[in-house]
């Protein structure tokens, strides 16, 4: 159990720093008198270099060994979450953001494929991997609450200084109690990341500063062009190059596509809620960090709910039909949510929020399950690795498409039915990729030699 301890330690700081933030975001505004566009960065900056460097992560644990570059990337991360803590200004925070994103991205990958060579034995893995899958999902649900009572005795700066007493064992137990891993050897194409790189940061420059710097100026216009050549270019390296990031058979069939669409959209209206809604109960509904935490539980806690109820919906029907009733849900509540105002009683605001997250949490797992019965065994951790990094680059855009939309509007009464009406229609949208391209029965696994 030890070792499943050991690993957890590092997983559980990094969901927990992707929700607990969201809390502290008015703090963090007053502190350092940071605006609306710094904010968005602060949440972005670490889903900016987390999705860029997921597959790298992969790569270089396969090329240099998993225990080694876990490690390295959590020892990263706990140094990022001391310069957080001690950031005197915005702009130091949003580059120890990016930090922290970069000793993620290097210890996630490496922290599943431990998991799965310490524990040999088929059915101990199962047991270990469904705790530790309870683990994650208690983390992202109390995540909001843990920030709330941090922020509200220790100051915001708390949120990122605990990282580092708890790092630093999970560093001392991984380094004595998790064995090494045999390498591999891989291509890194580094120039591919590279333009991945560049894409995503061209990208989230031109969302998150489109606003200040006006839509038609040539800054944005030119952050848009850039990300446009760079997302060409590497579509192409994939089609031509030699050593592509993805296997090409894994795009054999259009589930493939379709189901990292689909990932991209949800975690479009995930992220892009739970950050909008923290900012709407502090500066909408006048709640301090704890009270925001408080109503934000009941909001996450159904999440581990739908997890659940999602993995036996599947084992009965397939996944598409939780990913149908899942996203028909979550659409039709955030369709319910433009109609909140900041006078909307809380047990009305909490019922359709709560809804809305209990529909996404029941599509979510049958996504993860689609994704691998089309990538079958020969192909699961690139297929893994693409999907979780799609589902990054769906929160990064998710959150800054609301930072947009909070600094354009001033009212509330225009900035609900924008932001919730956009999440409303990613999860039609995705609710359509589910009826075009998952088959009713279950998906077939390419075939390999």
């Amino acid at each position: 159990m030890l070792p499943l301890v050991a690993l957890a330690i590092g997983f559980v700081m990094a969901m927990l720093d992707v929700t607990v933030v969201n809390v502290g975001l008015s703090s963090i505004e007053h502190s350092l008198a940071a605006p609306l566009t710094m904010l968005v960065w602060v949440v972005d900056g670490y889903t900016l270099t987390f999705a860029a460097m997921l597959l790298v992560g992969g790569a270089l644990a396969d090329r240099y060994g998993a225990k080694r570059i876990y490690l390295l990337g959590l020892l990263l991360f706990v140094i990022a979450s001391a310069l957080c803590g001690m950031a005197p200004n915005g702009v130091t925070l949003v580059a120890a953001r990016l930090l922290q994103g970069l000793g993620a991205a290097l210890f996630m990958p490496s922290s599943l494929s431990l998991l799965t060579h310490v524990y040999q034995d088929d059915k101990v893995r199962a047991h270990m991997l469904g705790v530790w899958s309870a683990t994650v999902g208690v983390a992202a649900a109390v995540g909001p609450l843990v920030g709330g009572v941090l922020i509200h005795w220790f100051g915001w700066r708390s949120v990122f200084l605990i990282n580092v007493p708890v790092g630093l064992i999970g560093l001392f137990m991984a380094r004595s109690l998790i064995p090494q891993v045999a390498r591999h050897a891989r291509a890194l194409t580094l120039f591919s990341h590279l333009l991945g790189v560049v894409m995503l940061a061209a990208l989230s420059f031109a969302l998150i500063q489109g606003p200040a710097y006006g839509w038609g100026s040539a800054r944005i216009l030119s952050a848009f062009a850039l990300a446009l050549v760079a997302m060409g270019s590497l579509v192409w390296r994939e089609k031509r190059g030699t050593a592509p990031l993805l296997p090409r058979a894994l795009f054999a069939t259009p589930q493939f596509a379709a189901a990292n669409g689909i990932g991209f959209l949800i975690n479009f209206g995930v992220y892009g809620q739970l950050f909008y809604l923290a900012l709407f109960l502090q500066q909408g509904r006048g709640t301090d960090a704890l009270q925001t935490g408080v109503q934000l539980l009941p909001m996450m806690a159904v999440i581990f709910i739908g997890n659940l109820t999602s993995g036996r919906m599947s084992a009965h029907w397939g996944p598409r039909v939780p990913l149908l009733l899942g996203l028909s849900v979550a659409a039709t509540f955030a369709l319910l949510q433009t109609s909140l105002t900041p006078h909307t009683p809380y047990w009305l605001l909490a019922l359709i929020s709560a809804a809305a997250n209990l529909g996404i949490s029941t599509a979510i797992p049958a996504m993860t399950v689609v994704v691998m019965q089309v990538a079958g065994r020969t192909h699961s951790n690139s297929a893994a690795a693409a999907l979780n990094a799609n589902r990054q680059i769906g929160a990064l855009v998710g959150v800054a498409v609301m930072g947009a939309i909070l600094h354009s509007f001033d009212s509330w009464g225009v900035r609900n039915p924008l932001a919730f009406g956009s999440m409303a229609l990613v999860y039609a949208l995705a609710l359509w990729l589910v009826w075009r391209y998952v088959a009713a029965q279950k998906a077939l696994a390419l075939k390999t030699a």
